[in-house]
């Protein structure tokens, strides 16, 4: 008989209670012992199991747990003597900054305080012992929501001094989801501020911490050391291209495939592989989220599972925001193309708006991009170079993600947008030259975030409008883009997949007033570009007819456009 499936639980022990649907990922807790690192950063996904992971440990591991070898009774990591009887021998912190999504400063610092506040009042059994001073005492009760940052910062390192004096023995420190008040910090603007303080936070806690006997952190990035790790030397990071417990986060193919067995869905792998599989660690391929599986399990048909338990902030900032290469390289992946590029795993926010390799580390550490080939330092020729990983969307719940977000959008001008769809599709010259202004008037402003906008707005309008006919197209259209050396010179050809449909070459062209005294000279201007560049031969080469070509020209000054054929 098929076990339960129960949604949204993360605690081990009311899984293992409950004996609710578990593939056993305890061997992870003997291959972090014994690789002996003092302090490990662990980045996945999210939705990977890293909280529930994180559960397992304290409960294997906490004094609190001591004498509950019953939760593990039967699972890999009870077979091994020597952890039965390390379980529950050791003090542990454990805490969490998942919920810290606030969008302001004071607020975020405040929900931390109040965090560490609670795990002080969790352990007010030390005001009772005769361990503490009364200074220590003193310092105890100053732990508070309200508490200045003095005693803020150095709260973890004192409740560490506090415990192993108790117990006799170093403590463990469990920190999931670090990066979570970070991210938010940065789309909401006070990066700086939370920095600063989580610095001096993480310092006490884990460099200048002669209390502490292990520690993991957990997020989805790597935040770059220089950021709030400075002088933190003995931190070990694993990301998701390392080779160190590639299979302890996520669900394997051969545990998705048992699973399916078990709920009477063999019949189902290749539908369960085609929306769900495609993450890589290390060198290991075929990992399925969890989260999708758990859904699936219950719910017996595929859907949008992991996709939709975020807002997708940050990936949709950097997306809406980046600049013309990382949307051109985007396109490409929306088209089923490859991006071959270096990585930058180590996240800098603030820099996010410049570097491109980052924003392709963080695609593919929040699981968007999968690995599909790398190369090896060895095999690099130059000494100068860096290595270039070969990088596409990571399944199908990926890809429809993406549609919807850009989708979103376009949201405010929707019906605008999709009777400018509509017109296109029939040709209706005069209609599209009325809903596309409609559109370019709410979506300029809302590309238009650049740094320099009075030079970027044609640009940045042009690439989300393309990968917006990209996503309502795809059924009908292979669309491409070609750019040539700026905007005034970019066009896309729309190829038809049925033999019925025309074919289209959309030209655009911003105004230039010395030449073009009106917009309608700046449209024939794009006309004749495509005849004199010749762009339909790609199209007539493919064996499509002359007359069934298309060609528009979009010409644009500020938010105002005309478009003729």
């Amino acid at each position: 008989m098929a076990r339960t499936v129960g949604i949204g639980h993360q605690d081990f022990e009311t899984i293992r209670k409950g004996r609710y649907f578990y593939i056993d990922k305890t061997r992870f807790i003997k291959e972090w012992w014994e690789r002996g690192d003092r302090v490990s950063l662990i980045t996945r996904p999210r939705r990977f199991g890293k909280t529930l992971n994180i559960s397992m440990l304290e409960q294997f591991f906490s004094a609190n747990y001591a004498d509950r070898g019953d939760l593990f009774s039967d699972l890999v990591i009870w077979k091994d003597t020597n952890y039965r009887q390390l379980q529950g021998t050791y003090p542990v912190i454990s805490l969490s900054f998942a919920n810290i999504k606030e969008d302001n400063y004071i607020t975020a610092r405040r929900k931390i305080c109040q965090i560490l506040s609670n795990i002080y009042s969790k352990n007010n059994f030390l005001l009772e012992k005769n361990i503490l001073d009364k200074k220590e005492k003193k310092y105890f009760e100053d732990v508070t929501v309200d508490m200045d940052d003095v005693t803020a910062t150095l709260s973890i390192y004192q409740l560490s001094l506090y415990l192993s004096k108790y117990y006799g023995k170093k403590v463990i420190i469990l920190l999931d989801e670090y990066d979570t008040p970070m991210q938010e910090a940065y789309v909401n603007g006070y990066w700086n501020d939370l920095a600063g303080f989580i610095r001096n936070l993480f310092n006490s806690a884990f460099k200048e911490n002669p209390y502490l006997e292990r520690a993991i952190m957990t997020g989805i990035t790597r935040i770059s050391k220089e950021s709030i790790f400075s002088d933190l030397n003995n931190l070990e990071v694993i990301t998701t291209t390392s080779e160190e417990y590639a299979d302890a986060f996520g669900f394997t193919e051969a545990e998705v495939f048992a699973a399916l067995d078990e709920f009477g869905l063999t019949d189902k792998a290749q539908e369960v592989k085609l929306w769900y599989d495609g993450f890589t660690f290390g060198r290991l391929t075929d990992i399925y989220n969890p989260w999708s599986i758990i859904n699936y399990l219950s719910k017996k048909k595929a859907g949008l599972y992991w996709a939709n338990t975020s807002s997708n902030r940050l990936i949709g900032k950097l997306l809406q925001e980046g600049n013309r290469e990382v949307k051109k390289a985007f396109e490409g992946l929306l088209n089923g193309h490859h991006l071959i590029t270096p990585i930058d795993e180590q996240i800098v926010y603030d820099q996010l708006d410049t570097n491109e390799w980052a924003i392709w580390g963080l695609l593919l550490a929040s699981g968007y991009l999968k690995v599909v080939s790398f190369e090896s330092y060895e095999e690099i020729e130059n000494d100068f170079d860096d290595a270039k990983y070969e990088l596409d969307l990571t399944n199908l719940e990926v890809r429809r993600m993406f549609g919807q977000l850009i989708k979103g959008w376009f949201a405010e001008s929707r019906a605008d947008y999709n009777d400018f769809i509509k017109a296109l599709l029939l040709n209706d010259l005069k209609a599209m030259n009325v809903y596309m202004n409609r559109v370019s008037s709410e979506m300029f402003s809302y590309f238009d975030t650049g740094k320099k906008p009075s030079i970027q707005e044609p640009e940045r309008f042009y690439h989300g409008f393309v990968l917006g006919l990209i996503v309502e197209l795809a059924d009908r259209y292979i669309i491409t883009s070609n750019r040539e050396s700026g905007f005034g010179r970019y066009d896309v050809m729309l190829e038809p997949k049925k033999p019925t449909d025309d074919a289209m070459i959309l030209e655009f062209k911003v105004q230039d007033t010395e030449n073009e005294a009106e917009l309608f000279d700046t449209v024939k201007a794009a006309l004749e570009q495509i005849d004199e560049k010749d762009y339909a031969s790609i199209l007539v080469s493919k064996g499509i007819l002359p007359d069934k070509i298309r060609k528009y020209g979009f010409a644009f000054c500020k938010k105002t456009v005309l478009i003729g054929s």
